[in-house]
């Protein structure tokens, strides 16, 4: 069984966030724990018109983002990766600084130091000096960095479909098989 570390922060893409945890959930072989930031809760709340305990019980565990107390926040608890999806500039930058001043961050500071699987889709674009240097440092320590910038190969009709093309390649990176979206010369 997997265990993958889901993480919402504040910014726009909150779509992605609640496909990856649909499409998690139906997988009998992986077990999510969801930590949502302050901010990503207004946002989970204006983007996607849906309660935050509607969208937290799309996980199967879930911690507040101050509770350094949550068996996540320490090294010994034993998960397989960590997607932050949205990843707004703050968090980035924390993560990319050893700045663990929430849960949130200390789970990718735990992931960087035990050499877990971390994937970190950033925020809507664009992006500043500062922010590519920060993705830059992160992605120097094996931090996948993933924008959601979709393929149009694959024809997009609708914006799920764009969707689902974002989060497969989110799942063909942490290793699992998936059919969200038609693959290039398929």
């Amino acid at each position: 069984m997997k265990k993958i570390v889901v993480c919402v922060s504040g910014a726009s893409g909150a779509h992605y966030a609640k496909r990856l945890l649909e499409v998690l959930k139906d997988n009998e072989n992986v077990k999510t724990c969801l930590i949502i930031s302050k901010s990503a809760k207004e946002i989970i709340k204006h983007e996607l018109k849906i309660t935050i305990d509607d969208f937290i019980k799309l996980s199967d565990e879930y911690y507040e983002n101050n509770d350094f107390f949550s068996p996540v926040a320490s090294g010994s608890n034993i998960f397989d990766a960590v997607v932050v999806v949205p990843c707004s500039m703050k968090t980035l930058s924390s993560i990319a600084n050893g700045y663990s001043s929430n849960l949130i961050c200390r789970v990718c500071d735990i992931a960087l130091k035990e050499q877990r699987k971390l994937i970190v889709m950033p925020r809507e674009m664009p992006f500043s000096a500062i922010h590519l240097e920060n993705m830059l440092k992160l992605s120097k320590l094996g931090v996948l960095i993933m924008p959601p910038i979709p393929g149009f190969y694959n024809e997009p009709k609708t914006i799920d479909d764009i969707i689902n093309f974002v989060v497969g390649r989110i799942l063909d990176n942490l290793g699992m098989k998936n059919n969200l979206f038609k693959r290039w010369r398929e």
